[in-house]
Formats: C-alpha cells, structure tokens, sequence
C-alpha cells in the first residue's frame, strides 16, 4: 500500500501518517516502510544539531504499519492505541535512513489486537515493543 491507500485503513493524514508504504505479508504479518528524510517536524527539537527520531515516534510507525494486518475488518472503525509494553531502542534512527517495520498479530479478543513489532536499519534492530489497539466503530467516535 501506499500513502492514499493507507489513508482508507487508518484515520491519520499528514503530519500524523508516519508510514510511507505498508504490505501484508500473511494472514498475520505485515511489513512497512518510513524513508527518514531530515525534514520530518519531529527532528525539529530532537535534537538541535543532533536529529534522532524519537522513540514514541518510532512506536507509533509501527502500530500505523500493523493496522494492514486487519484492514478488512477495520473498514467502519479507527484503531485507537491501548497500550505499549516492552518497548527497547537499541539503535538510534536517523535522516537518511529507512526504517523497516516488520509486525505480527498475536491475539485478538472482541475488538482489541494485539500485536509484536520490529524497527530495522540496514538489518540492524533499531526499535521492539509489544502493543494493543481497539477497534472502536466510527459512529461511537463522533459522539465522543
């Protein structure tokens, strides 16, 4: 998928669409993509003279990217965020780089999934953590 195909599986539009491709690889499994140009607002303060992506981005492009994973069953919803466990930063991410997302859904009950991440640089694991979201239907969101 590309960036407008990604935009029909989740709600983020720019500056919050962090991924810029994203495949299924398996009933499971998905892999994503997020080139690292240098001009990304979140390297604007971390850090002058010094960019590294932050680590919560880093998390974020992951769960963006897992979204694929259950795209025929997300259509009339948006995934919210429920929780983020184990998350390690081992390498920094930098400009220039490619970010290779590859995740794994684990479990599913009802409406939350749960899902293992992967961040790589040049095959290096940069970024790990386990997390879950909620599928929320998208007539309870505009009650909220």
């Amino acid at each position: 998928m590309n960036k407008e195909e990604i935009m029909q599986v989740i709600p983020h539009r720019n500056s919050m669409l962090l991924i810029d491709e994203a495949t299924k690889t398996g009933e499971t499994t998905c892999e994503g993509k997020k080139y690292i140009t240098g001009d990304e607002w979140f390297l604007d303060g971390h850090f002058p003279g010094n960019p590294v992506v932050p680590g919560v981005i880093l998390c974020e492009m992951m769960a963006q990217a897992s979204a694929v994973i259950i795209s025929e069953v997300s259509a009339a919803c948006t995934p919210y965020f429920t929780g983020i466990e184990k998350a390690k930063f081992r390498n920094k991410v930098l400009p220039g780089d490619t970010l290779e997302i590859k995740c794994e859904l684990t479990d599913h009950k009802r409406n939350f999934y749960f899902v293992k991440g992967k961040g790589y640089v040049n095959g290096k694991l940069s970024v790990s953590a386990e997390f879950s979201f909620a599928l929320v239907p998208r007539e309870e969101n505009s009650q909220n």
